[in-house]
């Protein structure tokens, strides 16, 4: 998965810069909220939310702010709706974007994305035109800086990951599940002594689209990024695999 490497370095690269900002909590609220209104505030029978507080928690986010998000999902604190919608929509080079939002206004996001996409180079496409290009995954990341290849592979094996690569800088690896499966690799990994740093489902390319040309590679991020950067914006996958050295330049 090279690609989905590449990308993880992206995300991983991005995730620093929306530290910065102030997103990260934002966004894990938006995730908790959302888990504890569709499955209830039980981590016992809420994989969604156990992920969700357990990717907070590894981001460092505040006891009181995780609290506060789940009693605003089971309606045990009075606050605006939260509606969680996916748009789907193309990039330069036909590529093809999933872009996850939490909104309390889904005609203002709705709108506010379509204008993202078409100022830059893309357009949005209407349900279902996008999503069928992208596979549902869980993903587990750990710090292990002792790890190597074959070590990670049996780790993987063990805790049921179908697929694992590096995922950065600082011994981060990356572990790859089915999304039913999420939960019980994270916990594995945890009762292994692997520091457990973030999990989640992610939206995996069955295909890729390769970007060699450095103009349309910096058109293909800029959407990305600005997509990424709306607000409301909880993710966003693409199927655009982006060479390495043109990665680095940009």
């Amino acid at each position: 998965m090279s690609g989905h490497n590449k990308w993880s370095k992206i995300k991983f690269t991005k995730a620093a810069a929306d530290a910065k900002k102030g997103k990260v909590f934002a966004r894990f609220s938006h995730e908790i909220t959302l888990a504890a209104k569709s499955g209830g505030g039980d981590v016992d029978t809420n994989p969604r939310l156990r992920a969700a507080i357990e990717g907070a928690k590894a981001a460092s986010m505040p006891k009181d702010n995780i609290d506060r998000a789940v009693k605003k999902g089971t309606g045990e604190l009075q606050g605006e709706t939260i509606q969680e919608v996916t748009y789907e929509g193309y990039g330069p080079a036909g590529t093809a974007l999933l872009v996850e939002v939490a909104t309390d206004n889904t005609n203002r996001a709705s709108s506010e994305i379509r204008t993202i996409f078409s100022r830059n180079g893309g357009n949005m496409g209407t349900p279902g035109s996008v999503a069928y290009q992208f596979d549902r995954k869980g993903e587990v990341r750990i710090v292990d800086a002792s790890l190597d290849e074959d070590a990670a592979m049996e780790l993987a094996m063990e805790a049921g990951a179908d697929e694992f690569e590096p995922g950065g800088e600082d011994g981060e690896w990356v572990f790859i599940c089915q999304p039913s499966a999420l939960s019980e690799v994270s916990a594995a990994l945890t009762g292994a002594g692997r520091n457990v740093t973030g999990m989640k489902l992610i939206s995996v390319a069955q295909n890729t689209v390769a970007i060699t040309d450095p103009e349309t590679a910096a058109k293909v991020m800029r959407l990305f990024e600005l997509l990424d950067d709306y607000d409301d914006t909880l993710n966003v996958f693409g199927n655009f695999d982006i060479a390495e050295d043109v990665l680095e330049r940009l």
